[in-house]
């Protein structure tokens, strides 16, 4: 199938060849060392390797959502972190815990693959709850100004924008939640109804799944622009 996209390409002249040939390289040898990893660590379940490994994938989402943001804010990076962390621990704490309990808590066949979903849908709308909020508020710093002129604190001067940036950033979730089953069928849900599994068990992961991601992406949103908001003025309550 890449073999004719790329064919495709060279014969509408598109020029992106190159590109397809680099990602379809990346997406075998990026999948089968994960898939090699991964085999290691299920079958060793060391909890060391576990965190190790959803801390690594934790600083890559961060790292994509700041440069996404931007790197000009002060201390945008831990701020992306942490709200990322703390989204996907709690939804995950609660998710393993509470729900699906398995027989050790860092069990990596349940852990590694839910905070994979978790941790890309937050690292998403970080970035566009992120990106949404900055933007707005380096265009209305006019506006902003005049409220704090006229007595307003810095968080009610951008209380709309920073409330604009959170429903921007859970679009994308929403969207998927309104269609899921009727237009699209997510991968999770596909991958285990190619496996043989029971369609009633498989569409109640992808419920539990979707409320995951609806959950921690609110969380991170708000974390986010909260934490953004914070870097925005100085410590007289002026607009840096």
């Amino acid at each position: 199938m890449m073999a004719i996209a790329i064919g495709l390409s060279s014969w509408q002249k598109l020029g992106l060849e190159g590109q397809l040939a680099i990602a379809t390289g990346r997406t075998i040898i990026q999948l089968l060392g994960v898939g090699y990893v991964l085999a290691f660590v299920f079958a060793w379940k060391n909890p060391i390797a576990v965190l190790a490994i959803l801390m690594v994938m934790l600083s890559i989402a961060a790292i994509v959502a700041r440069n996404r943001i931007g790197k000009k804010i002060p201390q945008v990076l831990p701020v992306v972190w942490g709200s990322i962390l703390a989204s996907s621990a709690l939804t995950l704490g609660y998710t393993t815990l509470v729900i699906i309990q398995p027989p050790i808590w860092y069990e990596p066949q349940y852990l590694i693959p839910l905070a994979g979903i978790v941790l890309g849908n937050a690292m998403n709308g970080a970035a566009i709850a992120g990106e949404r909020l900055v933007s707005t508020v380096n265009a209305s710093r006019a506006e902003i100004e005049t409220h704090l002129s006229l007595g307003a604190t810095p968080q009610q001067a951008v209380a709309q924008y920073r409330r604009d940036a959170i429903k921007a950033g859970l679009i994308p979730t929403l969207n998927q939640m309104m269609v899921v089953g009727v237009v699209t069928l997510p991968g999770i849900i596909t991958g285990q109804l190619l496996s043989g599994v029971d369609p009633l068990n498989a569409a109640s992961y992808q419920i539990l799944i979707m409320f995951m991601l609806a959950f921690t992406n609110l969380v991170t949103t708000l974390l986010v622009s909260q934490g953004l908001c914070s870097q925005f003025f100085n410590n007289n309550a002026q607009l840096k």
